[in-house]
């Protein structure tokens, strides 16, 4: 591929519309039928069709992990609900199950071992927005942002404050921390440093892991497990579920919750809680969220760059692939530090045209980056388009 800062500007009238989007593109990356773009021509089928990809309203997206808790935001648009209402019931869902250590009950806790999260709502219609950020005990932060931006004339409350404001609307204390969320945060104490355990180059490591599970487990879940928690250990994860809904009028709202970088400082914040970053929404143009490493998404405002390319008219997946762009400028394209994180962008504008793109083309695990969609007909899975060929983070 050609280095990346040797940009190609041209201008391509985009059929059927009112306005051009200029396009800015790394030689080598291709445009298929929905817009999005890939350097792996295989790729391609895995993405929108044309006819899938036009815009239509009503429509929610989210990242992958909301999948199945789409139809209940959808459920909300087609009665003629407001679109707030349909996102924060759609990562309710996400942020109430243990299973998912990325938000709410069972996330990944911070280096005490102590579950904070984070979330930021945006409703379009009114222009207001609300957030949480650091907020422990409570396992539902949408649902406190939401708060935030309807009882309270602030847009963040952080900490202690968020816990007492919670409280104060009658939400009630509880431990977020799952059992295995705190046996992958004994392992990761285990690994580190400064203390006296095995870490993960050493020959002991099963041994160790094997100490911290429940003999009584069968050997094929025990080894699961173990694979998951060296996972855990060695990439912690940085899991998130956005959420964006367009009704049928066009009015948009949306939002995004986390538990945040496993493991982290605590009082670390990341994007998702920052109007602008993690989330920002114009019900004149439409709206972005992300997902992965917060602090480089924070660097280039991105939820915010997305906005703005979109009204300068980029489709959704256009519009995300520049905001990763500058994020590649910040390490003026070095691949081999670029590759230590990854980062997802998602994006949906008032007319329903939805579209998402990742750093990389895969996962660690060779699996292809996909975000969650329901049109009206059913919740799918769609590729997201990517910036650079190879794993990432």
């Amino acid at each position: 591929m050609e280095n990346w800062t040797r940009r190609k500007f041209f201008v391509t009238t985009l059929a059927g519309s009112m306005a051009a989007g200029a396009r800015k593109l790394f030689a080598g990356i291709r445009a298929n039928d929905n817009g999005a773009h890939s350097t792996h021509p295989q790729r391609l089928p895995g993405l929108q069709t044309a006819a899938a990809a036009k815009a239509t309203r009503p429509v929610i997206i989210s990242s992958a992990n909301g999948l199945r808790a789409l139809e209940r935001g959808m459920e909300i648009l087609r009665k003629g609900g407001d679109t707030l209402d349909a996102v924060v019931a759609v990562v309710t869902v996400v942020e109430d199950d243990p299973n998912d250590n990325s938000v709410g009950y069972g996330g990944l806790p911070n280096e005490d071992g102590e579950v904070e999260l984070d979330a930021s709502v945006m409703h379009g219609p009114t222009r207001r927005a609300g957030a949480v950020a650091s907020l422990r005990y409570i396992k539902n932060p949408a649902q406190v942002a939401r708060l935030v931006l309807e009882r309270t004339n602030h847009v963040m409350l952080v900490g202690p404050g968020a816990l007492r404001f919670a409280e104060a609307q009658g939400f009630e204390r509880m431990n977020l921390l799952t059992e295995k969320s705190r046996l992958a945060w004994l392992a990761w104490k285990a690994s580190t440093a400064e203390n006296w355990a095995p870490g993960l180059d050493s020959p002991a490591w099963k041994e160790r892991v094997a100490g911290l599970l429940d003999p009584k487990l069968p050997e094929e879940e025990r080894l699961a497990l173990s694979e998951w928690l060296r996972e855990v250990v060695a990439h912690p994860p940085t899991g998130t579920i956005p959420c964006l809904a367009v009704n049928e009028k066009g009015d948009i709202s949306g939002t995004t919750t986390t538990s945040g970088l496993a493991w982290k400082i605590a009082g670390r914040v990341g994007d998702s809680p920052i109007i602008g970053a993690g989330l920002c929404v114009d019900n004149d143009v439409g709206a972005a969220g992300s997902t992965g490493r917060g602090e480089e998404n924070i660097k280039v405002s991105g939820g915010h760059t997305i906005v703005e390319m979109m009204r300068k008219g980029m489709s959704p997946t256009e519009a995300c692939l520049e905001a990763l762009r500058r994020v590649a400028r910040n390490y003026n394209g070095d691949q081999t530090r670029l590759s230590k994180f990854h980062l997802l962008y998602y994006a949906l504008n008032k007319a329903g045209a939805h579209g998402a793109a990742s750093l990389w083309s895969a996962e660690r695990n060779g699996r292809p980056l996909t975000y969650a969609v329901h049109d009206g007909t059913a919740a799918r899975l769609v590729e997201c388009a990517w910036l650079l060929e190879g794993r990432g983070g």
